[in-house]
């Protein structure tokens, strides 16, 4: 028995490092923003087009014309895929958090699994009758400890027990542990909100003083911790600072999947703390922030006005395709989402020749709709019969049948996507964990 259970160890491991290995390798860049790029530009043409108007050669409505054509050029340079909540690759899904959840979640899966289709009285009948998994962590965690008393300088070997403990229930223990760690704990924001929440339970459940405390300190490290925002916001909550709650949860559900069942349920809580606290939804209809290095005084509300001029140009122009296509873009980017759907609808002949129109298109409507399902997906797939490499249609048409549940068909995507990518893309971790999630999902479903 000790021997299967030995292999069976070593090769669980070995899988989870190969799994792991390529996520967290840093990609490697060239260090030139295209932004940056594009914002130069973009400031070359308007000090040229200023210079012409200063000679003459153009006049006052013709330079104001072609100036808000310009730079709402810039704002379709700049703004990129991922600054959709809907498609965000870089929010939550890095590839560190991607490699613990796979270091952690794959060979509890593992034998999960095993103790659901394997046999595992065919080892040892007797042992397996008299142990089961608890006793077998309960003895990994006490060799652990038992190890530290014979070596206590170690402070991740503190936290690593004090986590152990916690995750068994052994809480008194877990905070002993914790204050066994020492200092490492107050620069780990990870171990930070780990020990808040252990203190919150013994607590009560209550977040306030220390806790909510320690739980600042690790939003300070990493501003964009996720548990440590979710945690963030319960203490406000707790504390009947609903608009904090919200803010907080706002920010996290920012970065989770929108058709996630956390997305669901963090969309539940901030409907419950605006309920409580009186506060009303309000939609902004602004557009970013200007890049660096655009042009000065491009402030938001000039940008609304030049969105504004461009729509009332195109009643007069109707037949402007590329004008409708440009209108659409920045209304997508402003969140005005019905005005966009409507304008995309009057690009005509673009849309059906355009991949990335296509595409655009499919992914305002999933943020209106907060699905890939229907229309959507029929997008995407248009624009693959196109451009079968597209790489954004191929990561939408996975996601669209990944949410079908067509798993198969959803990793063919996604394997696709990365053939095309270049290969310090960002978009790279992310789509290999959701291929790995699919395949997980698939074997879950194979009957013994």
């Amino acid at each position: 028995m000790n021997v299967f259970i030995g292999i069976s160890a070593l090769l669980t491991l070995l899988v989870v490092a190969w799994l792991v290995r390529p996520l967290l390798r840093k990609p490697t860049g060239n260090g030139i923003s295209s932004e940056k790029l594009n914002a130069a530009i973009h400031r070359d043409q308007l000090h040229a087009l200023e210079a012409d108007l200063a000679r003459g050669v153009i006049s006052q409505q013709d330079f104001e014309t072609t100036r808000d054509e310009l730079q709402l050029r810039l704002l379709d340079d700049t703004e990129s895929f991922e600054a959709s909540p809907k498609n965000r690759t870089t929010g939550f899904w890095t590839g560190k958090r991607t490699s613990v959840a796979v270091g952690l979640s794959l060979p509890v899966l593992a034998l999960g699994l095993y103790l659901q289709l394997g046999t595992p009285e065919a080892i040892n009948p007797i042992a397996a009758a008299n142990n089961n998994n608890d006793h077998q962590m309960t003895e990994m965690i006490d060799k652990l400890a038992e190890r530290l008393r014979t070596n206590p300088d170690d402070p991740k070997g503190w936290a690593m027990l004090a986590r152990s403990y916690k995750a068994v229930g052994r809480f008194e223990e877990a905070q002993q542990a914790y204050e066994r760690a020492g200092d490492i704990v107050k620069t780990d924001p990870d171990l930070l909100v780990d020990h808040a929440e252990l203190i919150a339970i013994l607590a009560g459940n209550n977040l306030q003083g220390e806790p909510q405390q320690m739980i600042e300190e690790a939003l300070r490290l990493n501003p964009d911790h996720p548990m440590g925002l979710m945690m963030s916001g319960v203490a406000a909550y707790q504390n009947a600072d609903y608009k904090g709650a919200v803010t907080r949860w706002e920010k996290l559900l920012g970065m989770l999947p929108p058709d996630s069942p956390d997305a669901q349920q963090m969309m539940a809580n901030i409907d419950d703390a605006r309920a409580k606290g009186g506060l009303t939804a309000t939609e902004s209809n602004k557009l970013p922030p200007i890049p660096a290095g655009a042009a000065a005084g491009m402030t938001p509300d000039k940008i609304n006005d030049m969105v504004d001029r461009l729509a009332a140009r195109l009643k007069d122009n109707p037949d402007d395709l590329a004008g409708w296509a440009r209108l659409a873009r920045a209304y997508k980017v402003q969140g005005r989402l019905d005005e966009a759907v409507s304008a995309y609808e009057k690009t005509g002949t673009l849309l059906d020749s355009d991949p990335d129109l296509l595409t655009q298109y499919a992914d305002t409507l999933a943020m209106r709709t907060n699905t890939l399902q229907g229309k959507p997906a029929e997008l995407a797939n248009k624009a693959l019969a196109i451009d079968p490499k597209h790489p954004m249609a191929l990561m939408m048409a996975g996601q669209a049948a990944f949410q079908s549940r067509d798993y198969a068909k959803a990793i063919g995507h996604w394997q696709t996507a990365l053939t095309v990518l270049p290969v310090n893309s960002p978009d790279i971790a992310p789509i290999k964990a959701e291929i790995a999630d699919a395949q997980l999902k698939m074997s879950t479903t194979v009957k013994p």
